[in-house]
């Protein structure tokens, strides 16, 4: 089974936030595959379904991000899933907004989503499909940026770099997180 988990926080005041880019691409991907996300599991919204003949589960933690450890684990947990079968879908303020690029493992670097799963999941060594939302802008504090919504014109890059968020998760559960390397990191 593949888990994919995208991270962002719970509710209407957070929902088209910088920080709430994995559920974005969450909601993308249960569009693209038809899979119902209306389903409440491991503190979470999930959605099941089979990709290519792989069973695939789909998981919006609904603890908030600082906690998103915690629901992404007990997937793992009780789907017997290893952290190899993990793709965490995330914002990544080290990206110009609308790049998207595809990682195995590395660090938090100050995520709090991130450090949540590294702490609960003991490994920080799962794949990564970043979703650029840039810097803010000088003076102004990064949670404070992250926890503000896309201005009006962004949207039109921010609905292109979900889409290939999307298809970054695609490309993975078909081909492969090398092959998703290949096409999606380009500079």
């Amino acid at each position: 089974m593949k888990i994919i988990v995208g991270l962002g926080n719970p509710g209407r005041k957070y929902e088209h936030t910088r920080h709430n880019a994995g559920f974005l691409a969450i909601d993308e991907i249960a569009r693209g595959l038809r899979f119902d996300l209306s389903q409440t599991k491991y503190d979470a919204l999930i959605g099941r379904g089979k990709v290519g003949g792989e069973d695939v589960l789909l998981v919006k933690p609904q603890t908030y991000m600082n906690e998103s450890g915690r629901s992404a684990a007990a997937a793992v947990r009780y789907t017997n899933a290893g952290i190899s079968d993990l793709i965490v879908v995330h914002d990544e303020l080290d990206l110009p907004l609308g790049d998207v690029r595809v990682k195995v493992g590395g660090g938090h670097g100050g995520h709090n989503g991130l450090r949540s799963l590294i702490e609960h999941l003991g490994s920080a060594e799962f794949l990564r499909v970043r979703v650029g939302v840039g810097r803010p802008p000088a003076g102004r504090d990064a949670a404070d940026y992250v926890l503000s919504p896309f201005l009006a014109g962004e949207q039109q890059e921010v609905a292109g770099s979900i889409s290939r968020a999307a298809e970054a998760v695609r490309t993975i559960l078909a081909h492969g997180p090398v092959k998703a390397m290949n096409a999606f990191n380009k500079k």
